[in-house]
């Protein structure tokens, strides 16, 4: 006896498939087991759920495992029979067996298996719960209401506790914060100190961040600009956004925050380098978005850049220097009070180069003068210290004008007054006290002879006062020590109260830019500063756009330095070096010392307060 399987399904496009298979048996087993001759592929079916077996005389006996039901011919039993004459329909769940007519005599029974549709599949309540946990578990709706209670208070009641709490006791760190349980991820490498301290930033519950928190630590950053004109200033600012804009600036709500470009939570990560795309999309077009605007069009320095405007003093006003930024293409001048021509210290042949060759042995002088001879970096090699009339001019300028054995009497510099004072007691202008004898009143010695030797002495001390004055408009005429440098305010006729104009330079010529000499060393200082053919100090030997590109491109430069926007510009500071080299130094793992910036050199002549303008 044999029983002929013939399992049916149907493809996606409703092909029907046939595979067929023998069982060489007299009993057949049914059942969601591997081991059963016909695996019944179906949750509602039991492991070993039936039998079908060969019966007495034309017949098949259908029985059920203990506690189980099959459907036999439309009827819901535990066993019953089949007729092999008339063949019958045995349904498990979703499978559904047809026993084929089988005429008498023959041995091999054939037998049609077929998966009804999900919706004939349908499994009664009973035959469901055979199969659940559902009596041995919560209902749905008890779970989900215990859960959402669970939610609500672990991760809201409890960490708007925790951070009520820390408000009020400011406890110290603790080694679990509830409330970082709504992080949304790591802060930066730059922010890593503050992983546990949420309330450095987000001071009010329920509240972004406020720029106020940022500002408490970042306290030498300020904005970019006018936060109106920056949104104003956007490359995708569409008609609407200008109706938001305007009655944000109305009602002084500025726009844009922090916290809108720089996203925390991203990750232990630095922050990127800025990409020239940041700049150029509001720079390169800035004319026209904002025609009142002084800065020119930006947008790649090899391609689109404005020429360099330094800050220099263009005038005085008594004695505050006027500041004005002004284009290099107009060949500005600097008045900065001073008198020095730089080809004649720089000359390789005249004087100057001489005593230089005489001075060189004390003093490490080539066969001239060189920039470096007076001109010396900083700690940071990015700018250099202002020039000292002590240190770098006085070994070959000198003020010295006595001596007396080892002792040497020296004109005071940057003092006229002293300078006055000091020639006047030198050539004795101011007669010395008289002595007691001589003073109105004085009781007179009993020795006449010794009265007039004392009143001898005094007059020999008195000295022709037309010979200090010789010597004191000396030092401040064309020739003198004074005068060869600096502009001298004359006096008066009849007085001596010379006095020096102030001298002073920009500490930073170009303020909203960086410029670092040490990357430049193994340059000449002359490839940049043309100072061999400058013969006033009013020459302003910056050197321009054209002379920076010969080495520097844009960001995409090849044959060139590739040179982006941050390279030069800070976004939010106008002092200090950009942040972008700041990172690749650090990524170098270069430890330079960083001067700090301030608006004045240390020892520079300072520009009185109010003389920008």
């Amino acid at each position: 006896m044999a029983f002929l399987l013939r399992l049916k399904s149907r493809s996606a496009s409703g092909r029907e498939i046939v595979r067929e298979a023998r069982v060489e048996a007299d009993r057949l087993t049914l059942g969601r087991h591997p081991e059963c001759d016909l695996q019944l592929t179906d949750l509602a079916v039991a492991l070993h759920h039936a039998r079908v077996e060969k019966g007495s005389g034309h017949q098949l006996n259908v029985t059920a495992e203990a506690g189980l039901w099959i459907e036999l011919n439309g009827r819901k039993v535990k066993a019953g029979r089949i007729d092999l004459a008339s063949g019958g329909d045995i349904r498990i769940a979703s499978h559904l067996l047809r026993i084929m007519p089988v005429p008498t005599g023959e041995t091999d029974i054939p037998v049609d298996v077929e998966r009804s549709s999900d919706k004939d599949s349908r499994i009664s309540r009973g035959d469901e719960r055979m199969f659940s946990l559902q009596s041995a578990m919560p209902s749905k709706r008890a779970v989900a209401w215990l859960l959402s209670l669970l939610v609500l208070g672990v991760f809201l009641a409890w960490p708007i506790k925790a951070f009520h709490d820390r408000q009020i006791q400011q406890l110290g760190a603790r080694r679990y914060h509830p409330d970082s349980s709504w992080s949304p991820g790591p802060l930066s490498a730059a922010h890593a100190q503050l992983e546990n301290d949420c309330q450095a930033c987000h001071v009010k519950a329920f509240e972004a961040v406020r720029d106020e928190s940022c500002k408490a630590c970042h306290t030498n950053v300020h904005d970019h600009a006018d936060p109106f004109r920056l949104a104003r200033a956007e490359p995708d600012l569409d008609r609407w956004g200008k109706v938001k804009l305007a009655f944000r600036e109305t009602f002084n709500i500025p726009p844009g925050r922090c916290a809108d470009c720089h996203t925390e939570h991203q990750g232990k990560r630095a922050m990127p380098v800025t990409a020239q795309r940041f700049c150029s999309e509001c720079h390169q077009a800035l004319r026209s978005k904002l025609p009142d605007t002084k800065l020119g069009n930006a947008g790649d320095f090899g391609t689109l850049h404005p020429e360099f405007r330094p800050a220099l003093i263009t005038e005085w006003v008594q004695d505050r220097p006027v500041v004005e930024r002004l284009d290099l293409s107009r060949n500005p001048l600097e008045q900065s009070n001073l008198k020095f021509p730089h080809a004649l210290h720089l000359s390789k042949t005249n004087g100057v180069a001489q005593m230089a060759r005489r001075l060189s042995a004390d003093h490490g002088f080539g066969q001239s003068l060189s920039c470096a001879d007076c001109h010396e970096p900083d700690p940071s090699g990015a700018r250099f210290q202002p020039v000292s009339m002590v240190e770098d001019c006085a070994m070959c300028h000198s003020l010295d004008f006595e001596r007396q054995g080892g002792l040497v009497r020296t004109l005071r510099h940057g003092d006229p007054a002293q300078v006055v004072a000091d020639l006047k007691d030198f050539y004795r202008v101011r007669p010395p006290r008289a002595p007691p004898v001589l003073q109105p009143g004085a009781r007179r010695r009993p020795s006449d002879s010794m009265q007039n030797r004392e009143k001898a002495q005094f007059n020999r001390a008195v000295a022709n006062p037309a010979r200090a004055e010789q010597a004191i408009r000396a030092v401040f005429s064309p020739g003198g020590a004074c005068y060869d440098c600096h502009q001298v305010q004359a006096p008066p006729s009849g007085s001596l109260a010379y006095k020096i104009r102030p001298v002073a330079f920009p500490v930073r010529y170009m303020l909203h830019g960086w410029f670092d000499h040490k990357a430049h060393q193994t340059e000449p200082c002359e490839s940049c500063h043309k100072a061999r053919a400058s013969n006033s100090a009013s020459d302003l030997l910056l050197p321009g756009l054209a002379t920076c590109r010969n080495c520097h491109g844009g960001e995409n430069a090849r044959a060139m330095v590739p040179s982006s926007c941050a390279m030069c510009h800070d976004y939010h500071m106008e002092t200090g070096e950009p942040v972008m080299l700041i990172q690749q130094r650090v990524r170098g793992k270069k430890r330079d010392t960083i001067a700090a910036s301030g608006e004045l050199r240390p020892n520079a002549h300072p520009i009185p307060a109010g003389g920008a303008r």
